[in-house]
């Protein structure tokens, strides 16, 4: 739904406990997928800067560190005009914001149809335009999906070389973490179980270990096809994350 509306403050509070009795950080939500700063259709592209503000908001008053947002889909136009806007929208969506958290992240996509963002120049180029100081999510899924070949060595190592070079890495604050249905450079996101995808034991081995990524956060974004998936794919990561 576009509608939402700020949490009351005895949730705030709850959460806020919740947080440091169990060291959660940092706390990172998803921006709603209805949400499109590329699109120029003069219904959708006011309801997305209205709601992407609302998140800034909302994020803002649980004490959120970070904000990840979908580029968005340029559809009919150019990629190009699809980033100005996304740019555009974020400055406005951004206007009089005054709060230091959350942080913003763009997240990394497939690249499937019209999908900005599953390449590191359109990432770069969003950041630079926007003039705003905003983060990356890289998902692991969607990188493979879209043509990095994370699952080898050399193909890790040419990624990240890549990212340092257009993102900086300092900028990639945030990695979700997902196995992938479907073969490289197939442009389809569908996330699998660690290990039961197209990366594999030992392309997550080889990315938790890295040393420009060992200090970061990773996310589980995987399916729960049974009870207790997520939980074995925590313990998956943990196993493999041991030197």
């Amino acid at each position: 739904m576009w509608r939402a509306k700020l949490p009351e403050p005895d949730q705030v509070a709850r959460l806020r406990s919740v947080r440091e009795r169990f060291d959660l950080y940092p706390l990172a939500i998803h921006a709603n997928y209805l949400i499109n700063l590329a699109s120029d259709d003069p219904v959708i592209r006011p309801r997305s800067i209205a709601a992407f503000r609302g998140e800034l908001d909302r994020a803002a008053t649980i004490g959120a560190e970070y904000l990840v947002l979908h580029p968005g889909s340029y559809r009919v136009r150019s990629p190009e005009e699809g980033i100005a806007s996304i740019s555009a929208g974020l400055r406005d969506a951004t206007k009089g914001f005054r709060s230091r958290r959350p942080k913003i992240l763009i997240e990394n996509t497939a690249g499937s149809g019209c999908n900005l963002g599953s390449t590191f120049e359109e990432l770069q180029a969003i950041r630079l335009q926007a003039s705003l100081p905003i983060g990356y999510c890289l998902d692991t899924c969607h990188l493979l999906a879209a043509g990095f070949d994370i699952s080898t060595q050399l193909g890790l190592r040419r990624t990240l070389r890549q990212a340092d070079e257009l993102l900086d890495l300092a900028n990639v604050e945030l990695i979700h973490v997902n196995d992938s249905k479907t073969p490289l450079g197939s442009r389809v996101d569908r996330h699998a179980n660690i290990g039961e995808g197209h990366i594999g034991m030992d392309g997550f081995r080889r990315i938790l270990q890295h040393p420009k990524l060992r200090m970061k956060p990773f996310i589980l974004e995987t399916p729960v096809d049974n009870e207790g998936d997520d939980g074995r794919n925590l313990d998956t990561l943990k196993s493999l994350a041991r030197r």
